[in-house]
């Protein structure tokens, strides 16, 4: 197999683009990348990182709403913890309750990602993000908005925002198919 237009063989991403397009269409085959180290994977569409995103908010909300409740039934009234304290927890909840919750996503999948079928993987090589998992729902739930916010001011004001990704969300499915179709 030759490249159009060369005599060449394919890289592996143009190999993967190629397969990618034949079997699942054109706008497949655009999602089709590579890790830093050369295998090549499917990213997921951006429906899906957006629900993913979505879901795994909505779950900390709900932790962070049971946990505000449990510390206003615990001040009662004066009896038991001050408003205080009550209120420097519920504000610590915000950022507990994701980092928890960030325990179930050490393989790249809390509810979210099990939901719309993706994985969270590190972009050097496709492995498991592990322990920083907990750091990465943090990131995913609290600061997202705010990150959001600073790219959009940032285009409207055509300042860039530089730096790479440490992690990447790919298309479980279609991954795995491009690699049983001998495409790594």
């Amino acid at each position: 197999m030759t490249v159009r237009g060369f005599d060449r063989p394919p890289t592996r991403l143009e190999a993967a683009k190629a397969y990618a397009e034949q079997v699942w269409g054109t706008g497949s085959a655009k999602r089709v990348a590579t890790f830093d180290n050369g295998i090549p994977y499917v990213r997921a569409g951006v429906v899906a990182r957006f629900l993913t995103w979505f879901v795994d908010t909505v779950v900390c909300l709900f932790g962070v709403g049971v946990c505000v409740v449990a510390l206003a039934l615990l001040h009662d009234g004066g009896q038991g913890l001050s408003i205080d304290a009550v209120a420097v927890l519920a504000i610590a909840s915000y950022f507990v309750v994701p980092m928890l919750y960030g325990l179930c996503y050490g393989n790249g999948r809390a509810l979210g990602a099990v939901l719309t079928g993706t994985q969270l993987v590190r972009a050097k090589d496709g492995g498991r993000i592990g322990l920083k998992g907990c750091w990465a729902m943090v990131v995913r739930t609290v600061f997202m908005p705010i990150v959001f916010g600073i790219v959009v001011l940032s285009a409207a004001t055509g300042l860039g925002v530089a730096g790479s990704l440490a992690r990447t969300s790919i298309d479980r499915a279609a991954t795995r198919h491009l690699h049983a179709a001998g495409i790594r």
